[in-house]
């Protein structure tokens, strides 16, 4: 493998899956454009609390420190009850190659609180410093309706970097004359000096729409049974979200403990050289999460041959105080970073997904 710098493209990591540096990737599928989606195994325990492991501690040598029991991935993971779970890789990876790991859409849009812990990391959601060697387990913690999650069901996923190219607010201003990064979503481009609010750390801050018809969903905290077992299309939404429509007086009430699905009012064109990353809100925007998963692969919204005018995004709210939201008030951050090379495959090039087609607040692909 060369040095190229930046996040590693599809291509690259079917390198280190081919030469046995990661282990039991079984479907093609699992291998996006610049992400590796990591699996459930059958080995899972029902925990009461975790502690990270330290440089050289397995977690797997933690557990007899906590307090477990078995779990049987059949049966429904509780709300509100926290799991570990072994994933199904193995990682080798090179000495110049980290990681670092991001929920799936699919779980962050279902409420389910997803982290990493990997042996020898005493952080979350990392493999890293470069060259990890070992086992990876996720917790997972349904926050607001049980669910049932499979053997071999895709949960997160890993990215992989040679160093970080996350682009400088002066790189971020010539890209956007370069690229159109943003644009209205009437089609319009989005020009950098229209941005009204900035970190002016090469990051963009994006804003809320609540111009649709329905502005999003908010979770109705169900004792109904999520089963990701049955796939696309399998669940009434009636059961587990109830519709948000436009406010008549103009404002949103984010009530505290709420778990609401909301969308920008800006479209995010990602250009297949880069990738994008949500990044958390300053606390000084109001006290709240706006993503669980927070990734945006290589050629979102670009369209399949260049012809795309971006895509807004999904944002999973979680508030931790009342608050009333606007029309155009900022409530969510993202940052590009440059590929090591141009994917050989990029998200918009893909058959259609339930992710493609959307155009505002979207709920999982499981229901109807």
């Amino acid at each position: 493998m060369n040095k190229a710098q930046g996040a590693l493209p599809r291509q690259k990591i079917r390198e280190m899956i081919d030469s046995g540096m990661i282990t039991s990737v079984t479907r093609e599928e699992l291998i996006n454009p610049a992400s590796l989606d990591l699996t459930l195994s059958e080995e899972a325990f029902r925990v009461t609390g975790v502690f990270l492991p330290r440089p050289g501690e397995k977690v797997r040598d933690l557990i007899s420190h906590l307090n477990v029991s078995v779990h049987d991935l059949s049966n429904p993971m509780e709300c509100g009850v926290l799991y570990l779970v072994r994933l199904e890789q193995y990682f080798h990876l090179p000495t110049m190659v980290y990681s670092y790991c991001n929920p799936k859409s699919t779980t962050g849009r279902n409420d389910l609180h997803v982290r990493v812990m990997a042996d020898g990391v005493p952080s979350f959601d990392a493999m890293a410093p470069g060259g990890f060697c070992g086992e990876a387990w996720v917790l997972i913690t349904p926050k607001s309706f049980p669910v049932i999650l499979p053997a071999g069901e895709a949960v997160c996923q890993a990215r992989f970097f040679f160093s970080d190219t996350r682009l400088s607010e002066f790189e971020l201003q010539n890209q956007f004359a370069r690229h159109q990064l943003l644009y209205h979503l009437d089609g319009r481009p989005y020009e950098y000096s229209e941005m009204q609010v900035r970190y002016n750390d090469g990051s963009i801050v994006l804003t809320l729409d609540l111009s649709q018809e329905v502005v999003g969903y908010v979770c109705r905290g169900s004792g109904s049974i999520l089963d990701f077992s049955k796939g696309k299309a399998s669940h009434d939404s009636a059961d587990f979200f109830e519709p948000i429509y436009r406010p008549k007086n103009g404002y949103l009430h984010l009530r505290q403990g709420s778990f609401l699905i909301l969308s920008t009012a800006e479209a995010i064109h990602v250009p297949p050289e880069f990738a994008c990353e949500m990044r958390d809100m300053d606390s000084r925007n109001g006290d709240f999460r706006a993503h669980y998963a927070g990734y945006i692969d290589c050629g979102w919204g670009h369209g399949k041959d260049g012809e795309g005018k971006g895509r807004p995004l999904t944002l999973e709210v979680r508030p931790f105080e009342d608050l009333f939201v606007r029309h155009g008030q900022p409530i969510a951050r993202i940052r590009f970073e440059q590929m090591a090379e141009m994917p050989d495959q990029h998200y918009d090039s893909k058959p259609v997904s339930n992710y493609t087609v959307q155009s505002g607040p979207k709920l999982s692909k499981h229901f109807k």
